[in-house]
């Protein structure tokens, strides 16, 4: 087996260099020495065939090391929900390995639906605990693609639509990956926003929409969470493949933005033996892993493997080229498998369980509450469960993210728990929506299979309901084709499978109900009258059937906000076009042309500054108490010598111009956590800007009857825009707003303040 081959090859490399003291072990074998020293120390000894092998696949999942040296090969692994079981060599299909069952955390939508900083530090610390467990260097996540379309597949795998949102979540995020000696890979660099035609598609975005829409994230987890790896997107931009794109990996993450790190392709990502060797791709993975149609090892036929060992022997390619992709395989080696600091990790513990069960409870977002919630169901009465989502398993499936567990709680479970001895709980289906119980031969166990057609299922519901005492319907989206899932977009932003019938007849029966819909991006709700009380819930995880019940039953106080818009209908959002979104074809262009007429105009960026009424805004959530705003103040009303100055790269975050300050108080019965939003408006702009843009936000938890003032600091950069002109932040001089709410439609006190 390859893999247990690194300590031979380690006994090997010390023997060679006749190691007798450690005065004379080589250099980067020495964890006493400097990264970069042991990285040029190594590099001295390579041969340029040992240095082009670490530049391309040797199984699935690997790329090599350099056995005669003692360097470890480099394994990857699924995230970013969870670490992956481990499949065959050169196959995708699963090893059959009896001890790789991981912990299941909740989604990234869920995880950016928390608002919370520390909770984004617990996921990534959590998750990399696993993936050093099991020995892993490069963990494939987090996603951070904004939502542009609600109909994206993978909208379940990234962090909403805000761009500082994703920012704020995804620094803590790989910062705490990588505490544990695993390199977070963030992806999909850049403007992976479908899935449909994912791979043959070109993105035409103006740069002002680049930068201030789909690089920030990507950029604060590289300048800020210093980020070890980024992976590649399969689209297009600028007519160039992404995952060997100039612009993108070349003059911006590795130019502006000063990355050391390796840039990885997506699986199957790369496309052609030229751009490859100078455009910033250092691994490739994933290319023709059959050895059916190339003969011999097929790894050999990458196109970073001898179609690139042939262009350095003739001079095509640069050896200076070369060692800039060792250099950077070599520092993930020694930051990961070959740090200086020992890690050992922990996989599928309590404390990981107990970290996905707070994960997915503090994401879980009430969207309306007559009275219903918590849940109160009289000793002996009846609680009717109704809908799939109840009893389906949703950590399998979703494609990259599909996982296999030692155990995954189901609400329907959960319920039973919470009521068995104070109260009947019965289930009723309601609708048939996802029978696969099995993604890539792991398999649920369950039995999804229905003789019901439609409307019996639905009578049965109804009848069922003459006698309980409340009606809690739990549906939603699911991770099956055409759903939340890699490779297909969604057909409509509705609930699928007839589930608004379902929900309208239990609504006839005149008892209370409450609704609550599992998906990792928006559902429309026109239905939505008729529900006493509405929970967006997620793809929880291993432990999602408790936190949801967690919050049910009030064990919980919500405090989820909505990560993205929920709009009343598709066409009132900004994607009005085919040729926005899928795309259309140009004569004689041998892919897809997508152009991103909207701009900047993405989510409530659009229905903000359009006025276009929606179901429930971004950042959106309520509480079982309630929280007022008052005193709302800026520290400073003039700044002098700010002018039009641009803020450069560097200096980007920049020094405080303001300080905003706001007393928040739980008017509520009781403890609750609250997520305050600042939103900045620029109405003196001589350009096009939103109404309002997020600029901050924190969560603080409050007793009942408690205040405290929630400080934040606005600098140049959460004032300015991009000007493509200059290439540069500018901050305008004249009159800025200040707002402070709940949700970007929700705004409880103001301040204003002169930029001069």
């Amino acid at each position: 087996m390859k893999r247990f081959l690194i300590l031979p090859a380690l006994m090997l490399a010390l023997a060679s260099c006749t190691v007798s003291e450690k005065k004379n072990t080589p250099a980067y074998l020495d964890p006493s020495v400097s990264l970069e020293q042991r990285v040029e120390d190594v590099l001295a000894r390579m041969t340029m065939e040992e240095k082009v092998a670490m530049t391309h696949a040797q199984s699935k999942f690997s790329s090599p090391g350099v056995p005669r040296l003692g360097i470890p090969e480099v394994w990857h692994t699924d995230g970013p929900h969870g670490v992956r079981p481990e499949v065959l060599w050169d196959k995708w299909s699963q090893a059959g390995w009896t001890n790789d069952s991981s912990t299941a955390f909740p989604a990234l939508s869920a995880l950016a639906a928390s608002w919370d900083r520390d909770l984004a530090l617990l996921f990534g610390r959590s998750i990399g605990e696993e993936a050093r467990y099991r020995k892993k260097n490069i963990l494939l996540g987090p996603g951070v693609n904004m939502g542009r379309t609600p109909l994206n597949g993978r909208t379940f795998e990234y962090m909403g639509e805000d761009p500082y949102l994703a920012s704020q979540m995804v620094v803590p995020y790989v910062r705490g990956v990588q505490e544990n000696g695993v390199a977070a890979c963030v992806k999909h660099f850049a403007m992976n926003n479908q899935e449909v035609r994912r791979t043959q598609t070109n993105s035409n975005v103006d740069d002002r929409t680049l930068y201030e829409i789909y690089l920030p994230a990507f950029k604060a987890a590289v300048t800020e969470g210093d980020a070890w790896a980024i992976m590649g997107s399969y689209n297009l931009y600028n007519g160039q493949y992404n995952c060997h794109n100039k612009r993108l990996l070349c003059d911006i993450l590795k130019g502006e933005w000063g990355f050391d790190g390796v840039v990885v392709s997506d699986w199957g990502g790369c496309r052609n033996d030229d751009e490859p060797v100078t455009n910033g791709l250092d691994i490739e993975m994933g290319t023709g892993t059959n050895g059916l149609t190339s003969g011999g090892n097929p790894y050999d036929h990458y196109h970073l493997a001898n179609p690139y060992l042939e262009r350095l022997r003739d001079g095509r390619a640069s050896v200076e080229g070369l060692d800039d992709k060792a250099r950077r395989i070599l520092r993930t080696i020694f930051r990961t498998s070959m740090s200086a600091e020992p890690h050992y990790g922990s996989f599928a513990s309590p404390e990981h369980y107990a970290a996905a069960r707070k994960i997915a409870a503090e994401s879980t977002v009430l969207l309306k509450n007559d009275g219903l919630l918590p849940l109160q169901i009289p000793a002996g009465g009846k609680l009717l469960v109704v809908g799939e989502n109840a009893y389906k398993m949703q950590t399998v499936g979703g494609g990259s993210s599909n996982l296999k567990t030692k155990y995954e709680i189901i609400p329907l479970q959960a319920l039973h728990e919470a009521f068995d001895g104070k109260a009947r709980v019965e289930w009723e289906r309601g609708y048939v929506g996802d029978t696969s119980t099995s993604y890539d031969r792991v398999e649920t166990g369950q039995d999804l299979s229905e003789s019901r057609d439609a409307a019996t299922l639905i009578a049965d519901a109804v009848t069922a309901a003459a006698d309980a005492d409340l009606i809690l319907f739990i549906g939603g989206l699911n991770k099956g084709f055409n759903q939340d899932n890699e490779g297909t977009d969604r057909t409509q932003i509705e609930l699928p499978y007839g589930q608004e019938e379902v929900i309208r007849a239990l609504a006839g029966t005149g008892k209370p109900l409450v609704a609550v819909n599992i998906s990792g991006s928006p559902v429309a709700m026109p239905w939505a009258d008729v529900a006493g009380a509405i929970v967006q819930g997620w793809y929880g995880g291993t432990e999602s059937g408790h936190a949801l019940v967690d919050v049910l039953t009030g064990a919980v106080n919500p405090s989820g906000k909505l990560p993205f818009t929920v709009p009343c209908r598709l066409e009132d959002g900004p994607i009005r076009t085919e040729r926005q979104y899928p795309g259309i074809q140009v004569e004689g262009k041998p892919y897809w042309e997508e152009y991103y007429d909207e701009g900047i105009y993405i989510g409530y960026r659009w229905y903000d500054t359009k006025g276009i009424p929606v179901q429930f805004p971004f950042g959106y959530g309520l509480s079982y108490t309630t929280f007022s705003y008052s005193d709302a103040k800026v520290a400073k009303a003039v700044v002098k010598g700010a002018g039009t100055t641009a803020v450069t790269e560097a200096t980007g975050s920049g020094k405080p111009l303001q300080t905003v300050s706001v007393k928040v108080t739980n008017t509520g019965s009781v403890a609750g956590a609250e997520v305050i939003q600042l939103y900045v408006a620029d109405p003196d702009a001589t350009v096009d800007r939103p109404a309002k843009e997020l600029k901050g936000f924190q969560k603080v938890f409050l007793q009942p009857g408690e205040s405290r003032t929630v400080r934040f600091t606005l600098d140049r950069a959460a004032l300015s825009w991009f000007d493509a002109a200059q290439h540069a932040w500018v901050a305008e001089p004249g009159s800025f707003q200040v707002l402070l709410g709940s949700s970007s439609a929700d705004i409880r006190a103001s301040a204003s303040f002169e930029l001069r």
